[in-house]
């Protein structure tokens, strides 16, 4: 590497952090405005791209039409980016809502008994019938 190419580097790095700052409050604002809810808090964070719909419905309980809407609406906001991979798409966040100073809630995997639906929030609905 020549001394050129480590200089160009140097100020590479020094753009970048300085635009990352400029932009920080920004995306603060519309995560906070768009992720009004601990559900959609709990589903963005999930989302890295690791994982499918079905899991995230798993592990939270949203429902899979609610989660679909969420990333479509999150793609076109420029909270992230829709991924291919075998057999579709997934979306995959754009930022850790830790690292921008957002407290994630705690989720654990959730199963609603035979004739319950578990709503978004997690709390259990009474029976259908």
């Amino acid at each position: 590497m020549n001394p050129q190419d480590n200089e160009q580097t140097i100020l590479l790095r020094e753009i970048l952090k300085w635009t990352r700052f400029a932009g920080m409050k920004g995306v603060k604002d519309q995560l906070e405005t768009t992720l009004d809810t601990d559900p959609k808090k709990i589903v963005y964070q999930l989302s890295d791209g690791s994982k499918t719909i079905a899991d995230v419905n798993k592990i939270t309980g949203v429902s899979t039409g609610a989660i679909s809407g969420y990333w479509q609406k999150w793609v076109k906001l420029g909270l992230g980016e829709r991924i291919a991979v075998k057999g579709g798409d997934r979306f995959k966040r754009s930022f850790d809502l830790e690292d921008v100073g957002f407290e994630v809630p705690e989720t654990k995997a959730r199963s609603a008994p035979e004739g319950h639906e578990i709503e978004p929030t997690g709390q259990k609905p009474e029976a259908t019938k």
